[in-house]
């Protein structure tokens, strides 16, 4: 390990006190200093092991507090927050290439200091030799597009629904329509994963009997993830159960796992790790808190998913198009080499927005799923998956939706269903 390398650290801030001494407080509490000089903290040992601040930049200033607790300068006095970015340097060799220990250094106490009233992770560069110790993507995207045949347009796939509660012999019908109907992907909702009504093994045998029962008569076999989602002792024995069944790929709530898990996993996987990131507005919808997806996805892609979830354009949830246009195109730009990642388009998905996404994303290096925009299409999924196709031809060719649909009866079904 070389002894100069860093890590890099970039956050915004809001504090009452000024922007350098908020810096200074932050280097301090994540290395070498607490709130009081202590034994042993000499200069030699400051300057082998201390945080550095590399920049400080004013952004702008409130008189509200985005966060609670802040301690203001002066009593019974309207206090200025100010808002700025900015950048730490940390001695790598003061905790390893290890993602535990990473975060408790650059996304640890910070958040509890009270001399801030907003605090957000907004960047992350990381030393090459954290590839040396994890794994990354072992498929990503050229690899699920070998599994699932697919190139030249986006993996279409689609979300079992209703999420909880099916029984396991409706399941097996409708796995089985889905897999006629010429779609490429189908995955667990993340509500379901061993529940003691369908338990995993039982659904896994089911679901992969009319997948390969569908793939004899059709040729293709459909790519579906099971949602493996356990406990550590768990994880590989789901992986196991779902490889044994023909298997080619599975999912994980990386949140509820960790990093850790998903690193374990990756350690053995032998498909594709579709990551779910369920519980992540938790974690980001704070403007001045928690992390950016920026940040996280490169955690996730060094753990070692396949494909993660970015949300989609237009969706039923709180994220602007903007940052979920900066989301995808973070999942596709390499941190070390070859290790990008296929974004997954989710939440209130259709054939019309297929156009929007092209336009706004440049790439079809995507999974885009539908729950409802296929499997509530007027003349059932199949038409459904074919309608998503069709707006990609549409995106593709250049046409508008309206136009394409002219000629496509599936997808103007699509647009008199969804199009309002």
């Amino acid at each position: 390990m070389k002894s100069e390398e860093r890590v890099l650290a970039t956050y915004l801030i809001e504090t009452p006190y000024s922007l350098e001494y908020a810096a200074e407080v932050m280097a301090g509490e994540q290395s070498t200093g607490t709130f009081v000089s202590v034994p042993g903290e000499t200069e030699a040992l400051k300057e082998q092991h201390g945080a550095k601040i590399v920049s400080v930049k004013e952004v702008d200033a409130s008189y509200y507090p985005t966060l609670p607790g802040a301690k203001p300068l002066v009593k019974d006095k309207k206090a200025v927050y100010h808002r700025g970015q900015v950048v730490l340097s940390f001695p790598f060799h003061n905790f390893g290439p290890s993602i535990p220990n990473l975060l408790a250094t650059v996304a640890g106490n910070l958040y509890e200091l009270r001399e801030f009233s907003g605090l957000r992770l907004i960047d992350l560069k990381l030393p090459e030799a954290f590839m040396d110790k994890y794994l990354g993507p072992q498929f990503g995207i050229e690899g699920t597009r070998r599994l699932a045949n697919v190139y030249e347009r986006p993996l279409i796939g689609t979300i079992v629904k209703p999420s909880i509660g099916l029984p396991l012999e409706e399941l097996r019908v409708l796995v089985r329509h889905l897999a006629l109907s010429g779609i490429d992907f189908i995955k667990d909702d993340e509500l379901n994963a061993n529940p003691p009504y369908a338990p995993l093994k039982e659904r896994v045998k089911v679901v992969m009997e009319e997948i390969e029962r569908a793939a004899d008569r059709t040729g293709k076999k459909v790519m579906y993830a099971f949602n493996i989602t356990g406990d550590m002792d768990e994880l590989r024995e789901n992986h196991d159960t779902v490889v044994a069944a023909g298997g080619n790929c599975v999912m994980v709530g990386i949140n509820s796992v960790g990093y850790t898990g998903v690193s374990y996993l990756r350690n053995y996987s032998q498909v594709p790790i579709h990551g779910h990131r369920n519980q992540w507005g938790a974690m980001t919808r704070c403007p001045l808190l928690g992390m950016d997806f920026r940040v996280y996805q490169k955690l996730c892609r060094l753990a070692g998913v396949d494909h993660l979830h970015t949300n989609g354009l237009d969706s039923k949830f709180y994220e602007s198009n903007a940052t979920v246009i900066r989301s995808v195109q973070d999942c596709l730009t390499p941190m070390f080499g070859e290790d990008t990642v296929m974004p997954v388009l989710s939440s209130g998905q259709w054939a019309g927005t297929a156009i929007g996404s092209y336009n706004a994303m440049k790439t079809v290096d995507l999974i885009h799923l539908a729950g409802g925009g296929i499997m509530a299409h007027p003349d059932g999924a199949a038409a459904g998956v074919e309608s998503m196709k069709q707006g990609w031809e549409a995106a593709l060719t250049g046409s508008s939706l309206e136009a394409y649909a002219e000629t496509h009866p599936e997808l103007a079904r699509a647009i008199e269903k969804f199009g309002k």
